[in-house]
């Protein structure tokens, strides 16, 4: 049946933090994130997130865009089938997109827009997110701790293992060889069972990605993500694999279906991994999750913000099912934490997925209020 949508609340915070998230392409001084809740005409709800993290600008950009840009196609407005609003919001905004060239804000404003969406419907359908797109869907996910910078990862690993991690991703893409002394120690202070990948972050051109592969044949990564820019030619992607003694990972700045579908047609990628926050929200990145899934590769979805993304992720890949492992940021994130994905549990290798109707959030913490730094209320 169409739901009408009546309401819309949209929330930017930003969550101070005492030691920087440094990338290979620029540091986080402090945690964004935004928020948005969907209300239709029934008073269903469902909450979703949208990418925040870059610009340094970008929280109170994405929140204003929902609030001036996406209100009339939204407020009063029916919607029909799991990827209804996806649909009719990537095609009434092309040209509003298309006139300011932000394809990406308003990428991810629909990314947040439609899991709040799918978070209502699996609600109204009385059943969590997970088991509304896969009736058979797991009962909770496996985990790896993220975000850990190649300079910390001596201390870093260990804390993240005691946390109850057994594979973990560092942050490489600085200096290389500052970079291949580290991972190369990190991988002395392994223990029985322990995976370790790497993450350049697009940092390097083909010649600087080979280079490092070639320094580090030596160590067994569980993969090497995002060595060559998303955009770079594919020729390039296509040698650096042939090279690459190690599985290759992307997939977090991609777009579209046709995107990832060439992404998977490729012979690049061993590891795919969308960011619901940034293109596609759930609706969008089941489907590619199921491309994914039944084209042999490894679906392991990207997320890097606050609880209600990771949350989300979580039903994504308990939906999907696999091998796949959720991305876990491991560095302090207090609009992440407030909403307590494990639950009461203090182990973080695996997440159990609520059974609760949508993803099991009724309302925003209420200790996310003092961190707020735009809030956008519109109604019928």
């Amino acid at each position: 049946m169409p739901i009408t949508l009546t309401r819309i609340d949209v929330s930017a915070y930003r969550a101070p933090i005492d030691t920087p998230v440094a990338t290979s392409f620029g540091v986080m001084t402090n945690r964004p994130a935004v928020f948005v809740r969907l209300e239709d005409s029934d008073g269903a709800f469902g909450f979703g997130e949208i990418f925040a993290n870059w610009p340094a600008a970008g929280a109170e950009h994405r929140a204003r865009l929902v609030a001036e840009d996406f209100a009339d196609l939204l407020i009063s407005q029916s919607f029909n089938g799991l990827t209804g609003l996806f649909d009719t919001l990537t095609r009434k905004t092309h040209i509003r997109a298309l006139q300011c060239g932000e394809w990406g804000p308003f990428r991810q404003v629909i990314a947040g827009l439609d899991t709040a969406y799918v978070d209502l419907l699996a609600r109204r359908a009385d059943v969590s997110v997970a088991r509304f797109l896969n009736p058979d869907a797991a009962p909770e996910v496996p985990c790896y701790a993220s975000g850990i910078a190649i300079a910390q990862a001596a201390t870093e690993i260990p804390a993240s293992r005691a946390a109850g991690f057994s594979a973990f991703k560092v942050k490489v893409g600085f200096d290389a060889d500052r970079d291949v002394a580290l991972l190369s120690a990190a991988f002395d202070g392994l223990k029985e069972g322990d995976t370790l990948c790497a993450d350049a972050n697009q940092a390097w051109d083909f010649s600087a990605a080979k280079d490092f592969l070639d320094r580090t044949t030596d160590l067994p990564l569980g993969w090497l993500e995002e060595p060559l820019p998303a955009d770079a030619p594919l020729p390039d992607w296509q040698a650096l694999r042939k090279a690459a003694h190690v599985p290759l990972a992307g997939g977090e700045n991609i777009t579209g279906l046709g995107g990832f579908s060439d992404a998977i047609g490729s012979d690049v990628f061993s590891v795919l991994q969308p960011d619901i926050a940034k293109w596609g929200g759930l609706s969008g990145c089941w489907q590619v999750a199921q491309a994914i899934r039944q084209s042999g590769l490894r679906f392991c979805p990207h997320f890097l913000g606050g609880g209600i993304g990771l949350i989300a992720s979580a039903h994504l890949l308990a939906a999907a099912g696999g091998d796949g492992f959720l991305e876990v940021d491991v560095n302090p994130n207090p609009l992440r934490d407030a909403f307590a994905p494990w639950g009461d549990t203090e182990t973080r290798g695996v997440m159990k997925i609520s059974a609760a109707p949508g993803l099991g959030i009724s309302e925003l913490p209420d200790s996310v209020a003092s961190y707020q730094t735009a809030n956008h209320t519109l109604v019928r």
